[in-house]
């Protein structure tokens, strides 16, 4: 959620289109909801005239934070909104107030950047076709336009079943939808095996290699009642017909797999593990166990919809997501501020240096330099 259709509404000039956005947003959970009404109290109160440490504190106490936890709400409201930064508004007289009375430099970094669509297709025989925007192609089986592949479903025959992979670099992400239909959103550093034709009356079959995906799986009543299973090394969910995420890196000992709509069955070591709309499962790979809650899904798929969203989120795993997607590699000299937690929005096309140098001058980070991809954080 952009934070200005939040003013827009408050000021009364939200659109006919954003308004649906809007009203969407805020009915899809109580934490939007309760975010936008500490908002609006906020800009009722118009704390534009005070200074910045006393407006820093009147918006710090209207804040609850969570026991045992520092609860940086607020602050990395600041840091990570998507066009206008919270505290921006309510405390300084203009947008780039923070800016302009620090002594910090402009930054301008040309080897990080935002990530993009792209992906390597490899085919059966083992060929390998970078896809990119503007590299369009055309074959009996798929069409691409560089930044999405879409499957043709042709004549189903007895021979062996033939398989693609789709490889997502670090900085990149990609759409598919596969000849039965579904659709698979791909994040960044993720790899997707899949048959390029399903075959007739059998159980539809892909692979999550490694990485991230959103899956909206078309309903087996199109399909002649076969079911749709998603693989992994450590566990296979079946389904019917639904919408979820899957988060299985390889760098990572939590294999989180989040359902939005549907019903799906996850199994692991023999054993079904039920998840309905709004859970979330973790399969510690260490320990081998499930764990299954109810999570607030906004944050979970919001990469799909071209914003990350933070829930009590660490700094450094934040800075592992957009790792990912700026393609950097980050080292903490200063270990203290690994742990520190934030809930924030940040769009996906915000300048890395901007996140940077809003952490820097907001005091969570003393400083950070570049050398060429790798960031280090004081």
């Amino acid at each position: 959620m952009e934070f200005k259709l939040i003013i827009k509404k408050l000021n009364n000039t939200i659109t006919k289109d954003e308004g649906i956005v809007f009203d969407n947003w805020y009915q899809e959970s109580k934490i939007h909801r309760n975010y936008f009404d500490k908002v609006k109290a906020n800009y009722q109160n118009d704390v534009f005239n005070v200074d910045i440490e006393k407006g820093w504190q009147a918006i710090s106490k209207k804040i609850e934070s969570p026991k045992s936890k520092k609860h940086l709400y607020w602050k990395y409201a600041v840091a990570a909104s998507l066009v206008t930064f919270l505290v921006f508004n309510f405390v300084f007289n203009k947008k780039d107030a923070l800016n302009s009375e620090s002594n910090s430099p402009v930054i301008v970094n040309q080897n990080i950047k935002a990530g993009t669509d792209r992906a390597i297709l490899t085919l059966g025989d083992g060929t390998n076709l970078v896809l990119e925007k503007g590299k369009e192609l055309v074959t009996t089986n798929l069409t691409t336009n560089g930044t999405q592949i879409i499957y043709n479903e042709t004549e189903k025959s007895s021979h062996e079943v033939d398989y693609n992979y789709l490889t997502i670099p670090r900085g990149a992400q990609f759409f598919v939808e596969l000849s039965d239909g579904t659709k698979v959103w791909l994040n960044s550093e993720s790899k997707l095996k899949y048959p390029v034709n399903f075959s007739e009356r059998e159980t539809r079959q892909v692979e999550l290699v490694y990485g991230e995906a959103y899956f909206e799986v078309s309903p087996s009543t199109l399909h002649n009642g076969t079911k749709f299973i998603v693989n992994n090394d450590n566990q296979k969910i079946e389904v019917l017909g639904t919408e979820f995420n899957v988060k299985a890196y390889a760098s990572e000992l939590i294999i989180a797999t989040t359902l939005v709509h549907g019903k799906v069955n996850i199994k692991y070591q023999g054993e079904d593990h039920i998840l309905l709309p709004n859970q979330q499962s973790k399969l510690d790979i260490n320990s081998n166990t499930i764990s299954i809650d109810a999570v607030d899904v906004y944050h979970e798929i919001s990469w799909k919809n071209g914003v990350f969203s933070f829930n009590n989120k660490s700094l450094k795993e934040i800075m592992v997501v957009l790792s990912r997607w700026y393609d950097f590699e980050v080292v903490f000299k200063n270990k203290q501020v690994e742990n520190e937690e934030f809930v924030g929005v940040l769009g996906k096309n915000d300048k890395i240096e901007d996140i940077l140098l809003n952490l820097k001058n907001l005091g969570i980070i003393k400083d950070f330099k570049f050398d060429d991809k790798k960031i280090f954080i004081e």
